[in-house]
């Protein structure tokens, strides 16, 4: 075969295979052509799906902003704007009349609703994040690339500014709105943890521009920031008058709940003077007189009524002094406490060998009475007044007390001005304690824990002019509570003591209970 041959048999192969190549190549365009149109059809409904889903996951998490925006609509689809301006103008001069005329019912029923929801889309919304990030309350992205540029006179490393991602920083879930505090609702990222945010208390509250703020744990991973706008312990708390309590039978005073002052929630403060003792901490001039005299006046027909015998240590020999005739036993020195202290040791095993095996808690009756011990500056005669085998011997009998008393009817109540475990060494066998103003954050964990200043239990920036403004703190409050105990006066006290004594007349016609009726506060509406 001839050399044209072969060429030309080769290029009739050649545009044999080219056909087919064509031919091929049309088939899988068609073939792609329809592949892609399918990929475009799936991609497009997963995405119509995946938004509607959002949508609707939107809509229904914020169903109150779905609702007024719906609501608004129709009604300017049914009536026009115009009606829906004058019935706005309307509402609005209704609620501003509303709240003029009774401030407590308005923000109870509808002020607290609508400031919540306005502070969290117009406030904490869009300030919030800005906060977190400053207080170092985000996780950092550790991919984050770092741009080295370099010039004749200096090297310099930067990283690039972007905008944090949703896994980065927590997210706003709700807003409640109270008389005095915001309680913010917030998911946390992976990464961090509730005790994160109880360390950035005091830079939240300096952010938010408050006095006061404490973080509260409400799921693994969910925490309620709580600022607190308005300081409703100010003002000073004074305590009932004992002559509208001249009516009332001892056995009606429920020792469980005594009025004791106000929260800081707007509330009355109770506390119970059986079942546990209790240790209170402050300075000089902290208000501790307060929270002695407030619960006995409050309990004033039960020690009438000897359903309650009141015992008073008083190493000072001035607190207490000035209602001495409210004392069933009253002591001074060193010697006279421990002979006091040494009856009640031997009045409670009696109480033990007389119900042992009969009742698990012996009632309180007039031949049983509640043996409440008011010991004033307890540091003093077990630490520094005395012979050190009489504070000893002091130390070991209110030790039994605190041990064994609980169930027997017996409370020791304590007052300290330096909390350290030299000065108190039985501290941790009081199991209710009170911090009022201190001067050392240290004194703040000696008191109530090593976990309460972080929590918010800042007792030592309490003012000089707070006198009974403190915090509680363990025994089933899971986040400090500042109170303020009410103000008892000298004439109180001398009236208290003549209501005791049978000095003041009892008048049939008094009110059947005139303690302070409890002004509940419900914590607000959500958004």
């Amino acid at each position: 075969m001839t050399t044209t041959g072969t060429l030309v048999l080769l290029g009739a192969g050649a545009a044999v295979l080219l056909y087919l190549l064509y031919l091929l190549g049309q088939v899988l365009g068609r073939v792609l052509e329809a592949l892609a149109v399918v990929a475009v059809v799936f991609i497009a409904l997963w995405l119509v799906c995946k938004a509607t889903a959002i949508t609707v996951v939107w809509l229904a998490r914020h169903w109150r902003t779905t609702a007024t925006v719906a609501g608004v609509a129709a009604w300017c689809w049914l009536f026009g704007w115009p009606s829906l301006l004058v019935t706005a103008v309307v509402a609005g001069v209704g609620l501003g009349w509303w709240r003029m005329a009774s401030v407590p019912t308005f923000d109870r029923l509808a002020g607290r609703r609508l400031r919540a929801w306005w502070l969290r889309w117009a406030f904490y919304a869009p300030r919030l994040p800005r906060w977190l990030r400053a207080c170092h309350l985000t996780v950092p992205d550790p991919g984050t690339p770092v741009v080295l540029q370099v010039n004749p006179l200096a090297r310099t490393s930067t990283a690039p500014r972007h905008r944090p991602r949703r896994d980065q920083i927590p997210r706003v879930l709700g807003v409640r709105s109270g008389p005095s505090w915001d309680e913010v609702r917030v998911r946390l990222v992976p990464g961090q943890t509730p005790e994160a945010f109880d360390e950035a208390a005091r830079a939240l509250a300096v952010a938010r521009g408050v006095a006061r703020c404490q973080v509260r744990e409400l799921a693994p991973n969910v925490v309620s920031i709580d600022f607190q706008r308005r300081n409703l312990l100010a003002g000073v708390t004074a305590a009932p008058a004992v002559e509208h309590l001249a009516g009332v039978n001892g056995a009606a005073v429920d020792l469980r709940r005594v009025w004791s002052g106000r929260t800081e929630y707007g509330t009355d403060w109770h506390q119970s003077l059986i079942g546990g003792h209790t240790l209170v901490a402050g300075a000089t001039g902290a208000g501790k007189g307060s929270l002695m005299w407030a619960p006995l006046l409050a309990i004033a027909p039960a020690i009438r009524d000897g359903l309650v015998r009141v015992n008073g240590i008083d190493p000072k020999g001035m607190e207490l002094a000035y209602g001495r005739r409210l004392f069933h036993r009253y002591t001074v020195t060193s010697r006279d406490t421990l002979e006091m202290l040494d009856e009640l040791v031997e009045s409670m095993e009696a109480r033990k060998r007389a119900h042992a095996g009969s009742v698990r808690t012996v009632p309180i009756t007039r031949e049983t009475p509640l043996e409440l011990i008011e010991f004033d500056e307890i540091g003093a005669l077990i630490r520094y007044v005395g012979d050190r085998k009489t504070r000893e011997a002091i130390t070991e009998r209110i030790a039994l007390l605190t041990t064994q008393g609980r169930a027997l009817g017996f409370t020791v109540r304590g007052y300290v001005q330096e909390p350290t475990k030299d000065t108190v060494p039985v501290r941790e066998l009081f199991p209710r304690r009170v911090c009022l103003r201190v001067a050392s954050k240290s004194h703040v964990g000696m008191v109530l824990g090593d976990h309460a200043y972080d929590r918010g239990a800042w007792a030592n920036r309490i003012g000089e002019s707070e006198a009974g403004v403190g915090y509680l703190f363990g025994e089933g409050i899971r986040e400090p509570l500042r109170v303020r105990a009410g103000w008892v006066s000298d004439e109180a006290i001398k009236a208290l003591e003549g209501f005791v004594s049978g000095a003041l007349p009892r008048t049939a016609a008094a009110p059947v209970l005139a303690l302070p009726s409890p002004t509940e506060h419900e914590a607000g509406g959500a958004a």
